[in-house]
């Protein structure tokens, strides 16, 4: 059985520290890894992703990471990345890292994703540049994912992102917005690689649950949506269970 703790958009800013540190130890006492589903800052400022770093640099487990749309606002996202990798977090952008669990290994896939929105409600490479251009981006995202999913040969494969795949994990959120928090593209993606399960955040409107079109589990980790400090999670080849399987109360 694999453990993973999950938690997105814990959006960092210069006086959160210690609100992961603080609950590292009961973390890593029910987890293989910690996966960040994106907005790891309030703004992108160095400072802000300074904080989250000191926080992780002594984890005892792997911790894997994507970028949100937050931690692209002020153009920082270059240093950014080098910031937290150099306090041992792994940033995904398109790649796939590997991590040894006991006797078998696990693979996570990670992309920011973009929006575009789902079958019946969704925007098309079609008429301005810049529609043309806001597609383009979802459908490089969404090769990305695809290529770093299938590079992936172990026994378990996680894609990490933060725009949902599915619109299930929106519900909540107003259905204009729809096609700013997610992409179908991202799901077919998904189904084509036999993915075990995807995290992502961004809609802290929306709820925890949903799954993609083949049946792929996905859960929607934004703290404000599953209200504590992360959720776990355990995956089990004869069969996953997606559920969460303990919290951590931020209280």
């Amino acid at each position: 059985m694999i453990r993973v703790a999950a938690v997105g958009d814990v959006h960092f800013d210069r006086s959160s520290g210690g609100r992961l540190k603080n609950y590292l130890p009961q973390i890593e006492a029910r987890a293989d890894l910690l996966l960040l589903a994106g907005d790891l800052t309030q703004t992108g400022h160095l400072d802000e992703a300074r904080v989250l770093a000191d926080d992780l640099a002594c984890a005892a487990i792997p911790v894997a990471a994507v970028l949100g749309n937050h931690d692209f606002h002020l153009g920082q996202d270059r240093e950014l990345v080098s910031m937290l990798e150099s306090r041992g977090i792994v940033v995904l952008e398109g790649e796939a890292v590997q991590f040894p669990v006991r006797d078998t290994m696990v693979g996570v896939a990670g992309i920011k994703g973009f929006g575009g929105g789902f079958p019946g409600a969704c925007a098309s490479e079609f008429g301005e540049s810049e529609m043309k251009e806001f597609i383009r981006t979802t459908k490089r995202q969404a090769e990305l994912l695809r290529e770093a999913l299938l590079s992936l040969q172990t026994p378990y494969r996680i894609a990490l992102m933060h725009y949902s795949p599915v619109p299930d994990t929106l519900e909540g959120e107003r259905l204009e917005i729809y096609p700013f928090l997610g992409s179908y593209l991202l799901s077919e993606v998904v189904d084509d690689a036999e993915v075990d399960i995807v995290f992502h955040g961004h809609a802290h409107k929306g709820k925890e649950k949903g799954e993609t079109v083949g049946g792929v589990p996905v859960r929607n980790v934004a703290q404000p949506v599953i209200h504590h400090v992360c959720n776990f999670y355990s995956l089990n080849k004869e069969g996953v269970d997606a559920r969460s399987t303990g919290i951590i109360s931020d209280s």
